[in-house]
């Protein structure tokens, strides 16, 4: 009679782990339009909104660009432990949702968030698993173009921005990618983030 041959099991390592992947970069350097169109490609990763205490723009949805809420409500999120991370930028609060990222992962579904620096810095401590990608403008010339298109920000704003990009790209050595979103080819950069989550999944974990 023939001897069945055990079934091996694979190492715990080579299994398909979720991936936590922390899109930032400078304002200004297309965030928001490469995560739609990564979404808009039906790639599957899973993006936690952001919630802000910023005032919403004439062509943002609450709940889909930003969970928009009062300065009082995201202080009561911070006493409820309910942030991963979260902080001021621009004047403005920034936080992402814990338990949201929490469900994503425990379903075994990759996810991404949209953070600034500061934010990308606090989850890599928290989580070290997080996997950081700089989304980078092709120049400091073409990020002030963009500012300056979006009609958003005063030129007090602008030059506040400009000066905080400069500070935030010296702190490229904290991320494991950096991606240029190039004027007018968005496709490329989404494409090339695309390249590195399937890597990821490729990769062999210690």
């Amino acid at each position: 009679m023939k001897r069945e041959s055990p079934q091996t099991q694979l190492p715990s390592k080579l299994t398909n782990q979720p991936l936590l992947v922390v899109l930032s970069g400078p304002s200004g350097a297309g965030k928001d339009a490469v995560i739609a169109k990564l979404k808009d490609s039906d790639f599957p990763v899973e993006r936690i909104v952001t919630v802000t205490t910023r005032p919403r723009r004439a062509i943002e949805s609450d709940s889909v660009d930003y969970h928009f809420v009062s300065p009082e409500e995201f202080q009561k999120m911070i006493r409820g432990k309910k942030l991963l991370e979260w902080a001021s930028v621009y004047g403005n609060w920034y936080g992402v949702p814990k338990e949201a990222v929490k469900r994503a992962l425990e379903r075994r579904q990759d996810v991404m968030l949209r953070t600034d620096v500061q934010g990308a810095a606090t989850i890599k401590k928290t989580m070290p698993q997080a996997i950081l990608i700089f989304l980078m403008p092709a120049s400091m010339e073409e990020l002030d173009t963009r500012l300056k298109q979006r009609h958003t920000e005063s030129s007090l704003d602008l030059a506040v921005r400009t000066r905080i990009a400069e500070e935030e790209i010296k702190r490229l050595p904290l991320f494991d990618y950096v991606v240029f979103n190039r004027q007018g080819k968005i496709d490329s950069a989404v494409a090339d983030i695309k390249a590195i989550l399937r890597a990821e999944k490729c990769r062999v974990r210690a």
